[in-house]
This record gives C-alpha cells, sequence and structure tokens, in this order.
C-alpha cells in the first residue's frame, strides 16, 4: 500500500471540510475514493464543485460505501448517535475507521463499538483534533513527566462556545434528546473533556449540576457546572456553556512543585523552588510562601487540527507512525459527559466508570417526549439501544 483510500459518509459541515481537505492536496498519501450522503443535492455539490472529474463513487446508503471495495478508511461524519452503528458495520466489513466526535452519546452502545474494533484488527481512530495543538501537548509532557509534583487542581473554564438561538435552528436534529442527545457537552465540549482526562487523568467521582434550555430554546443542556475527585485525592473543576458572550477558555492545573495556566495562547508556568508538601512541613515560618521562578511561553497557532489527524492515521497505516487518537481512548470523555449528565438527573454524585445501563434508561426517557423537527428521519430506539431509521 503507497496510498490510503478514504471514504467520508456525512458531508455536513464537518465531512464537507474533510473532503476540501483531501482535494486540497493536504493530506500526503491520502485521497478520497468514495462519499455518501442521503441528501443527494450534497452528492451533486460535491461533484460539482470539489471531486469534479476524480475517480470518486457516490452513494446515498453507507452500506453500499462500505461494500464498494473502493476504500481503506471509513470516515464517519454523521449525528453523533449514528457513529458507533456506522462504525461497527465498517469494522464487520474489515474496513478501517476515523469517527468524527463524540464517539458516541452513550457509553453502553460505545462499548459495543470497541468491542467490534478490537474484534476487527483494523485501525480505530477518533476526530481529537484538538491534541494536534502545541500547547496541550507541552501541558500534557508536564504534567505526565511529573514535573509539576503531585497533582492538585484541575479547573477549566471554557464558556466561549457562544451560539445563537439561530444556530440550533440550523438543524432540526440539533440539540434535541432524540436527534443529537445532548447539548454543550455533546457537541462543543468533547474535545476539552478528551483533553481533560488525556492530560489530568480520570476522575473516579463527578457531581454535576447541567440546566436545560436555559439560555436558549432547546431541551438539552446549555450550561454546565461540575465538580471531579480523582484517585490521589485532587479535585477538578470543569464550567461551560454556550450562553456567555464573550466567554472563557482558560485551564489552570496545580500540583505540588507548582501550576499552569494557560489563556490566550499563552502558557504561565510557575515553577516552586521547593516541593509545597516538603515546605509545608519543614519550614518554621507560618505565612511564607515557596519562592517561584514564571515561565511563559506564547504559542502560535493550534497545530495542523483535523489535517494532522489524517496525516497521522495515513502515516500510522503506512509507516507504522504511533497513533495520536487512538478511538479506544474515545469513551473515556463520554463517561465523563454521561457522569455529569447522570449527576444532575439523580442530583446525586456518581462514581466512574459510571452504569451505562443506567445513564440509556434516563436518556430513553428524555427521547420519548424529543421534539425533533418533521425533516428529521425519525429514529426508532429499542431496549438494547440500537437504532435505525423508519
Amino acid at each position: 500500500m503507497d496510498q490510503v483510500r478514504y471514504g467520508i459518509v456525512g458531508l455536513g459541515n464537518m465531512g464537507s471540510s474533510h473532503l476540501k481537505n483531501f482535494f486540497a492536496g493536504k493530506v500526503p498519501n491520502g485521497v478520497v475514493t468514495a462519499v455518501c450522503d442521503l441528501k443527494q443535492d450534497r452528492l451533486d455539490w460535491a461533484k460539482a464543485e470539489v471531486c469534479k472529474d476524480a475517480d470518486v463513487a457516490y452513494f446515498t446508503d453507507y452500506k453500499d460505501l462500505l461494500a464498494c471495495g473502493k476504500v481503506d478508511v471509513v470516515v464517519i461524519a454523521t449525528p453523533h448517535y449514528f457513529h458507533p452503528i456506522i462504525g461497527i458495520d465498517a469494522f464487520k466489513a474489515g474496513l478501517n475507521v476515523i469517527s468524527e466526535k463524540p464517539i458516541g452519546v452513550y457509553t453502553k452502545k460505545v462499548e459495543e463499538f470497541i468491542k467490534a474494533a478490537r474484534e476487527s484488527g483494523k485501525v480505530f481512530g477518533l476526530m481529537f483534533n484538538q491534541r494536534t495543538n502545541p500547547a496541550y501537548q507541552k501541558i500534557r509532557e508536564i504534567v505526565q513527566s511529573g514535573e509539576l509534583g503531585e497533582l492538585k487542581r484541575c479547573v477549566w473554564i471554557i464558556t466561549d462556545w457562544y451560539r445563537t438561538q439561530a444556530y440550533y435552528n440550523s438543524g432540526g436534529w440539533r440539540a434535541t434528546w432524540a436527534g443529537e442527545g445532548g447539548g454543550v457537552l455533546l457537541n462543543q465540549c468533547p474535545h476539552q473533556l478528551d483533553l481533560w482526562q488525556w492530560i489530568f487523568g480520570m476522575p473516579t467521582r463527578i457531581r454535576a449540576f447541567c440546566h436545560f434550555g436555559k439560555y436558549h430554546d432547546i431541551e438539552v443542556e446549555d450550561d454546565v457546572t461540575a465538580y471531579a475527585e480523582y484517585a490521589n485525592g485532587a479535585t477538578g473543576v470543569f464550567v461551560t456553556t454556550t450562553g456567555e458572550c464573550p466567554g472563557t477558555n482558560r485551564l489552570e492545573i496545580s500540583g505540588s512543585k507548582g501550576k499552569i495556566v494557560f489563556e490566550n495562547n499563552v502558557l504561565k508556568y510557575t515553577k516552586l523552588d521547593v516541593d509545597e508538601r516538603e515546605w509545608c512541613f519543614s519550614t518554621t515560618e507560618g505565612f511564607k510562601k515557596v519562592s517561584s521562578t514564571v515561565e511563559e511561553t506564547k504559542f502560535e497557532g493550534s497545530g495542523e487540527q483535523h489535517v494532522g489527524i489524517f496525516k497521522n492515521f495515513t502515516n500510522h497505516l503506512l509507516n507504522g507512525e504511533p497513533l495520536l487518537a487512538p478511538g479506544y481512548e474515545g469513551i473515556n470523555g463520554l463517561s465523563i459527559s454521561n457522569a455529569m449528565m447522570l449527576s444532575t438527573w439523580k442530583n446525586d454524585v456518581v462514581d466512574l466508570p459510571n452504569d451505562g445501563e443506567e445513564f440509556w434508561s434516563y436518556l430513553q426517557e428524555k427521547i420519548k417526549t424529543s421534539k425533533v423537527k418533521e425533516d428529521v428521519p425519525a429514529v426508532v430506539f429499542d431496549t438494547e439501544g440500537t437504532y435505525g431509521n423508519k
């Protein structure tokens, strides 16, 4: 193999962007050979505006794309519920998979997705493009190396996801329990939830307060404040909303040897001269703080983002380059998201790993009263958590 053939399922905002990037030559040794969308007008657009005379197959049924023999990798860029369904079928067809975020809506189904991936022996990737950001890579390196000492606290305020009502009105599946399965946690924040656990680790307990339709006329959450606890005693706070303007994006991580603050592309790293835990019990002075030095690094740009994930995936298949965003890790951020929602619904603390069956049971009740717009294909859910179009 000297070239990797990609088939894109879903030509909405993200799928269309991926298609353009491939045809702009931004993914060396990667080529799109098939596309699929339920709407014929999206296929017509792709052929006329992007693919033109290229040898590309066009499908309205993703199962036909899986069987066409023209692709090595399936790119899933559909509404969230479809990610594991299409992915499972792709693995059964012997194909590699890259799924858009989130990996799914609920962990019960994602566990089936992961099982199918492992049984297939194929490569599984997830579009966690923020992992290509050099700032987050550097922060992770500092934390994971132990340079920051014993971890104490992680606070992420990510409230610059401002969205208007027009945004939510733009798609019939958006911001509905049946069509999308959630709001800001599932749509905007999967990247931050992934980075949170990728850098700081998985929490053991969550207590969250999700507010539904607080700032918009929607069913799902658009404002969230959550508190987390970790096995070593560290704590975390995660705050997000689509209803604040201008909003904030600030990540702060504290350890026994210092503190990191990342905001506005500037990383401020305060290094303590002595580990605080040692200083606390050795000094005879009651108020004196540990002496420290401060380093500031300005980051230009945010890495290669989506193109970087495709380049990495292509190089992994061709040359064995380590995978930056393995699909198996997608369940971690989703578990945190599910735990936040479950904590709100139960008005209680939720332990992780959380009960996938319990979350699914609560979600089913929300789906029953969901108001998906008429122009969206109705989704049929059964007690096993599978679904399909009517």
